[in-house]
């Protein structure tokens, strides 16, 4: 066996068909994926052990951002999306950029949702702070638990509603996206508002997209809004990364009863019929929303929970997906010991 023909879990395609890099030396093996996953190393490297049929490797496993559609410094653009409100898209965002970070991308966040915005509370934001701004045009983003971030609930008052038509809200994203020193960033995760209409539109036609996540709950009227957002985005040729279903299932703390208060199955059934991954299927838990409310969101409250692993197993994914396989042939080196 050749360790190029190990076949990524994810993509189901072989190392050497993506262009990984791969450097051997003896018993160690140093790979280069196109995504990061430093939460499953061990994972990989028993994977790997069982494909070469030993148990004599060490596993390094690094990680390069494949060349995107991003604008700048900014590699790749992931629209996190909803068909409609209420289905924890905002929280969702969070933690699946904090999720990148943690697996060991640069990762920033941008908060598109002019109307109501609330990632400035989810990330611990203190109200009141302000972006810097460098040579009276440019802002700098806020640093909040690892991340770079950018939001309209940095420039207003939390209580301030934004009564702005739609192009004066298009404006406004194209300004606080494109003036923001983001740097140099693996990916950019913006929180859209739900809907389909003026500011995903603007953000589709006038940023470089890599890709897209539906966030949707079972419920059959999710569902139908999430098809809705999945066929948006292909009509304007971004790619869909996949589907997280949130509240899929509520486990009762005391007894352990299982419910699937709003149906079960419904993101799978959705992610198999329009040929996209199911990227997570998240459950129904207080401490989700506990969390995100109290601006520590749940991957950095409690990395090592259950939840905070659904979500970093859906990063991975998310940001395997957009690995697509262009790159050069992947490189072997024989290091003697």
């Amino acid at each position: 066996m050749k360790i190029e023909d190990f076949v990524d879990p994810y993509l189901g395609k072989t190392w050497g068909d993506l262009g990984a890099r791969i450097l051997t030396s003896g018993s160690q093996i140093a790979v280069t994926l196109g995504y990061p996953a430093t939460g499953m190393v061990d994972e990989l490297q028993t994977r790997l052990a069982q494909f070469l049929n030993t148990d004599n490797i060490e596993l390094e496993v690094n990680f390069q951002a494949p060349r995107g559609r991003g604008f700048e410094h900014v590699k790749h653009v992931i629209a996190v999306a909803s068909g409609k409100g209420g289905v924890g898209k905002s929280t969702t965002a969070v933690n699946l950029a904090l999720a990148l970070d943690a697996e060991g991308a640069k990762v920033g966040l941008l908060d598109a949702d002019i109307y109501g915005p609330s990632q400035g509370m989810m990330l611990g934001v203190a109200q009141g702070k302000r972006p810097a701004v460098k040579d009276g045009k440019f802002f700098e983003p806020i640093r909040a638990h690892g991340l770079k971030a950018m939001s309209m609930s940095f420039m207003v008052d939390d209580n301030t509603p934004m009564v702005w038509r739609g192009p004066m809200a298009s404006g406004a994203l194209q300004q606080i996206l494109t003036q923001t020193l983001w740097q140099d960033l693996d990916y950019l995760i913006v929180d859209m508002p739900p809907g389909t209409g003026d500011i995903q539109l603007t953000l589709s036609q006038k940023v470089p997209v890599s890709g897209a996540v539906i966030v949707t709950t079972p419920q059959d009227i999710a569902l139908l809004d999430a098809i809705k957002g999945i066929e948006m985005f292909a009509k304007v040729d971004i790619p869909v990364l996949g589907i997280v279903e949130n509240m899929s299932v509520h486990i009762c703390p005391k007894c352990g009863h299982v419910s699937h208060l709003f149906g079960e199955g419904g993101g799978d059934r959705v992610a198999k019929e329009l040929g996209v991954p199911l990227l997570a299927e998240l459950p129904l838990a207080m401490s989700i929303r506990e969390q995100a409310d109290g601006g520590q969101p749940t991957v950095h409250a409690e990395p090592e929970s259950d939840i905070s692993h659904l979500y970093r197993a859906a990063a991975r994914h998310m940001a395997a997906r957009l690995w697509n396989g262009e790159q050069a042939a992947p490189k072997i080196s024989l290091v003697d010991d």
